[in-house]
């Protein structure tokens, strides 16, 4: 019944309502993520001690290797359950569902105790200080033993989209950032648990953002599955999995690599101008996290049509989200543009800092407007299936694209030169990205599904 539920809402009504029901709370889940993301600085600053907040920024890697994993087996297996489905495959649903599961379970542990046995070498790697490498430490310390937590979280809230439920994938993500927005303050002024209290609250929201996932698959007649006898490797369902959650995994790695090449460079300005780059990034996030949820949200719908081989379906469907990604990214940057200052304020008080901020702010805004085609696209070529052209999209746009672009344009432009580098990565990114759709497009195969032959 689950089936004929999640085949109904993919396949019938109208495009918009599809679309809408898809996207929409995967964009609000994601605008949780700025919120939480936000808060955690926010709250860290209160302490007044710099080294704390130091000691957070340099563990922010770490944690995105979690989330990151937690990626490669949600949107991987969401790729391949979404297919399933449309392809009249229930089975083979459940099994990589299951799959995704316990290959969550296993990865993190082996990377829970990796992080662990290794703390002394990944404290000198991160670059601690005599001054951070104790905060550091205790902050890592907590996070870490809540990896598994973050890769479940990160894994199912792309998982439960595929069979159709948005709102319940959504909830997930809503429950584990709010509880840790609400955990926060208490944790970290009130109970005076400092760097400790941040790290806490971030394992409890997780793991309940976790929980909340294994409860649904327990009392929400869901169509997957999360058992272990349901759990396969072979039948193409390992490699199905890594083939398009490795692309989509990577971009977030690489995001993080070039963030730090950029803060590098930026330290050449002054410390003022790395501080007001961290703020300006957080403008711009605004509306990435827009164009994410929106591609994400739709991948599953697309999937399914393709799967199901409904080329008309999957065509309108792909129309109305890029139109639908131009107006909604558009109205978003525009807002951002129009009210930069006054966010930006939050931030910073300096001078220098403020004003570095809104330029920087305005420069990375120019081409924010074309995020949402950008990842519309990306999601559309994973929907179909296409691991490679997924993979070089997710590489070149914060690797070989845009850190070339950083030290080429800060040698000849300077300071402003850097924060160039992104709109430019930005526009090649997306005539890349336009030309291998196209591709991929062009070669899909709208034969009969495996299950109508």
């Amino acid at each position: 019944m689950q089936e004929n539920k999640a085949a109904e809402s993919f396949a019938g009504g109208s495009v918009a309502g599809a679309v809408l029901r898809n996207a929409v709370p995967a964009i609000l889940a994601m605008l949780m993520v700025l919120v939480y993301n936000l808060a955690d600085t926010f709250f860290i600053g209160q302490t007044h001690n710099d080294y704390m907040v130091a000691a957070v920024s340099l563990a922010t890697p770490v944690f995105l290797i979690f989330t990151a994993l937690g990626t490669l087996f949600g949107m991987g297996g969401a790729s391949a359950i979404s297919r399933a489905m449309g392809e009249g495959r229930p089975d083979y649903a459940r099994q990589v569902s299951a799959f995704c599961m316990w290959a969550c379970v296993v990865v993190g542990g082996v990377f829970t105790l990796l992080l662990w046995g290794f703390m002394d070498e990944l404290l000198v790697l991160l670059g601690a200080s005599a001054e951070t490498v104790d905060y550091t430490r205790t902050y890592l310390n907590i996070v870490v033993a809540g990896g598994i937590f973050t890769l479940i979280s990160n894994c199912y809230s792309n998982i439960i989209r595929a069979e159709g439920r948005s709102t319940a994938a959504m909830g997930g993500a809503l429950l584990g950032n709010l509880l840790n927005v609400i955990l926060d303050p208490i944790m970290i002024l009130t109970f005076g648990l400092d760097v400790a209290g941040a790290a806490i609250a971030t394992v409890i929201g997780n793991a309940a953002g976790a929980l909340y996932y294994l409860l649904y698959f327990k009392f929400g007649h869901s169509s997957l599955s999360i058992r272990l006898r349901d759990c396969r490797v072979g039948g193409g369902i390992c490699t199905s999995v890594l083939a398009i959650g490795i692309p989509a995994s990577l971009g977030n790695l690489l995001m993080s690599a070039s963030q730090m090449i950029t803060n590098s460079q930026m330290a050449l300005y002054g410390d003022m101008a790395v501080a007001a780059y961290g703020v300006s990034a957080k403008v711009l996030m605004v509306v990435t996290l827009v164009g994410i949820g929106l591609g994400q949200g739709i991948q599953p719908l697309l999937g399914f049509c393709y799967g199901a081989r409904k080329r008309a379906r999957f065509t309108r469907c792909l129309s109305f989200s890029l139109v639908f990604s131009l107006v909604l990214c558009g109205a978003v940057t525009a807002l951002c543009f129009v009210f930069t200052r006054p966010i930006v304020t939050i931030f910073l008080t300096d001078p220098s800092a403020l004003d570095y901020g809104v330029r920087f702010s305005r420069i990375m805004l120019s081409t924010a407007w074309l995020f949402g085609v950008y990842y519309v696209l990306m999601n559309a070529m994973q929907a179909l299936g296409a691991a490679t052209p997924s993979l070089i999209v997710s590489v070149c746009r914060q690797g070989f694209i845009y850190i070339p672009a950083v030290y080429a344009l800060g040698a000849v432009l300077g300071l402003d030169g850097l924060v160039w580098a992104q709109p430019v990565a930005d526009v090649l990114s997306l005539a890349l990205t336009v030309a291998l759709c196209l591709r991929v497009l062009r070669r899909a195969d709208w034969s009969s599904s495996p299950a109508q032959r």
